[in-house]
Parts: C-alpha cells; sequence; structure tokens
C-alpha cells in the first residue's frame, strides 16, 4: 500500500458510486481511512465493504447534505471514529435524472432542489467540516465542478451549470478564507464521465458521440480517469495549490 495518502482521514460525499466511490476505492490503495457519507446508506455500506473486503478502513453513513442538521452530523460522527479530518471531497450532486431542455423549461422545483444539493449542500458540508482542519491548522477541500459551464451546450442544461459555476466560485472564496489556517480549496471540472448517472439517461451513445468528438483524446471519460488528479490534490505534492479549477475532460474545454 501507497504511503500517499498514509493514515489520512478522507471525507468523501456521494461515496456510495461513480466518481466519489472510485476515488474511495483509491484513497483507500493510497492508505487513507475513509468516511463516505451518502443519501443512500445502502450504496455506502456497500462501498464502505468493499474497502474494507481489499484491506481498507471505511465507515458509510446516511448523510442528506443539503440538510444543515444532517452535515453537522456528519461532522461530529467523523470526529467520535477518527479524531480528524484531513480531506473532504464534496462529490455528492444531483446529476442523475438531469435532462437537456431549454433554458427556460425548468419549474421552480427543479430549480430549488438542485441548488439546494449542488450549492448549500456543498457549502454546508464546508462549513462543518472546515471547523475541524482550523483547528489542526491543516486540510484539503476539493469541490467537484464541472466543465458544462465552459461549453455552448451549458444553455440545455442551466440549472445544472450554474450550480457548478457557483462550486467554481465557492472554491476560490474559500481558498482566499481558509489558506491563512493551512487549508487548501481546489475543484475539479469533470466533462461527461461514464457513470450510473449518465448511462441512464436517453440517447447516451448519441451524446458521448458528439462529446467525444469536441475533445483531443477520442475516447469517453470513466471515473477512473478523474481519481488521478483528486489524488494529486490531496498529497503533500499539492500543499501550495489553492484556489485551482482543474478541467478533465480529455482536452476539450482549453483555459
Amino acid at each position: 500500500m501507497s504511503a500517499t495518502l498514509e493514515n489520512k482521514v478522507a471525507i468523501i460525499t456521494g461515496g456510495g458510486r461513480g466518481i466519489g466511490k472510485e476515488i474511495a476505492l483509491r484513497y483507500a490503495r493510497e492508505g487513507a481511512k475513509l468516511f463516505l457519507p451518502d443519501i443512500s446508506l445502502e450504496r455506502a455500506k456497500k462501498a464502505a465493504e468493499e474497502i474494507k473486503a481489499k484491506g481498507g478502513e471505511a465507515v458509510a453513513m446516511e448523510c442528506d447534505i443539503s440538510d444543515e442538521k444532517s452535515a453537522q452530523k456528519m461532522a461530529e460522527k467523523v470526529m467520535e471514529q477518527y479524531g480528524r479530518a484531513d480531506i473532504l471531497v464534496n462529490n455528492a450532486a444531483i446529476w442523475y435524472g438531469v435532462e437537456a431542455k431549454p433554458w427556460d423549461a425548468w419549474t421552480v422545483e427543479d430549480w430549488d432542489r438542485i441548488f439546494d444539493v449542488n450549492v448549500k449542500g456543498t457549502w454546508l458540508c464546508c462549513k462543518a467540516i472546515a471547523p475541524l482542519m482550523v483547528k489542526q491548522s491543516s486540510g484539503t477541500i476539493i469541490n467537484m465542478a464541472s466543465h458544462v459551464f465552459k461549453v455552448p451546450d451549458a444553455q440545455f442544461f442551466l440549472g445544472y451549470a450554474l450550480t457548478k459555476s457557483a462550486v467554481y466560485t465557492l472554491t476560490q472564496c474559500l481558498a482566499r478564507a481558509l489558506g491563512p489556517s493551512g487549508i487548501t480549496v481546489n475543484s475539479i471540472g469533470p466533462g461527461l464521465v461514464a457513470t450510473e448517472a449518465s448511462l441512464v439517461k436517453g440517447g447516451i451513445d448519441d451524446i458521448f458521440v458528439n462529446v467525444v468528438n469536441a475533445q483531443s483524446i477520442k475516447r469517453r471519460s470513466e471515473a477512473s480517469d478523474i481519481v488521478g488528479i483528486a489524488v494529486f490534490l490531496a498529497s503533500k505534492e499539492a500543499d501550495f495549490i489553492s484556489g485551482q479549477f482543474i478541467i478533465v475532460d480529455g482536452g476539450s474545454v482549453m483555459v
């Protein structure tokens, strides 16, 4: 087992499936102790059991990140279990079921729900966990944004795109606020990734064809493609990097 994240306590929201689970599995291989809050306790438990079966350490918890009490309970539980929090990966978000539609076809209910989770939920998790990191004068926060607000098709995913743009801005604000306490805050911008949430969408094969055509690297993105940068940003090698937005989309959006 590598010592890259040896004995680090890593919280990965939405770690029960998709990108979050892939990051959790890799972090465990790198020596981290995992805490997996997920809206589905069943998914989180399965991911934790898979990690433990491979010799890692993981704890599952049911958590609704859009609820302040639930987010605070997450902080309390991680302290009860491990006594510290070194890494927070804000991965949980609503993407499953989001369909392309005109900007004015979004309902107020759709809008409120996606902002509650993707923006308020990410903020609440930071609000709950950052004080633990401040006390220990160290920590890493990694927010999962998206390249979607940088692409022409953003208009068809308006609510989702705006939430990820907000996460981008939140990342920079928190990097300024928490840097003096020794905490780095960065965000990752995946493109369309072949996860369960993406593959259920109608016409997804056609969508991936179009996405791949826009990329420099001509294959679809898998969840495992996001893992490397998540490990790097959590490692000591990245302790002087903060406030950055790193796009991982096969060379589609270039900034």
